[in-house]
């Protein structure tokens, strides 16, 4: 990765966003040697333009920023971390240095597909995942099934908590369906994105 540091005498920008939720978190400043202690420690390092030094985010609060990946932009000259966050990220105790929550949300979908996808590749032992896989799409579809009756009688007889629970069952079920037949819910996406005019 090369990154133009002369353009900003010595700095680039650091736009930090969780990879979980994909909110922006913060924008800091790197100097070479910051990006440098970054990849080597796998916490997010900046150079401090106050303090005149690098600063790793969490060396007081514990609050670290933990590195998932850091790509650099086409011009070369800004960076986008994403992270892992530890606690708040802003030093007002808030989520984020906008004041707004970072909260899991339907994003998470996202990795929980991804996360599945590696469970298709590499089928370790032990996992429930797996063993669905191993059963074959029969069984997979018939778990499907399963749990989209037992979401519609939460729906129609049981509690609230209950039927998000069973929801949740279903989705992940549907997932791990789609997965095995080459699928993602970016597909089930592009679907209705063609059927909502």
């Amino acid at each position: 990765m090369i990154v133009d540091f002369n353009k900003m005498g010595g700095l680039v920008p650091a736009i930090i966003q969780d990879e979980l939720t994909s909110k922006v978190l913060m924008l800091g400043y790197m100097n070479q040697e910051a990006l440098t202690k970054t990849q080597e420690s796998g916490q997010v390092t900046f150079f401090s333009r106050t303090k005149n030094r690098l600063w790793t985010k969490g060396e007081e609060s514990g609050n670290f920023l933990n590195v998932v990946s850091i790509a650099n932009d086409c011009d070369g000259d800004t960076l986008l971390i994403k992270v892992r966050p530890v606690g708040p990220v802003c030093h007002t105790g808030s989520d984020t240095c906008w004041n707004e929550k970072n909260e899991a949300d339907v994003s998470f979908l996202k990795y929980l597909q991804d996360f599945i996808k590696v469970r298709f590749n590499e089928m370790p032992e032990g996992s429930y995942t797996t063993s669905l896989f191993q059963k074959g799409v029969n069984r997979m579809a018939q778990k499907v099934g399963e749990e989209a009756v037992e979401t519609v009688i939460e729906a129609t007889n049981g509690t609230e908590d209950g039927f998000i629970y069973e929801a949740s069952d279903l989705i992940f079920h549907l997932i791990v369906l789609l997965t095995s037949k080459g699928y993602s819910l970016d597909d089930l996406a592009r679907e209705l994105k063609k059927r909502h005019k």
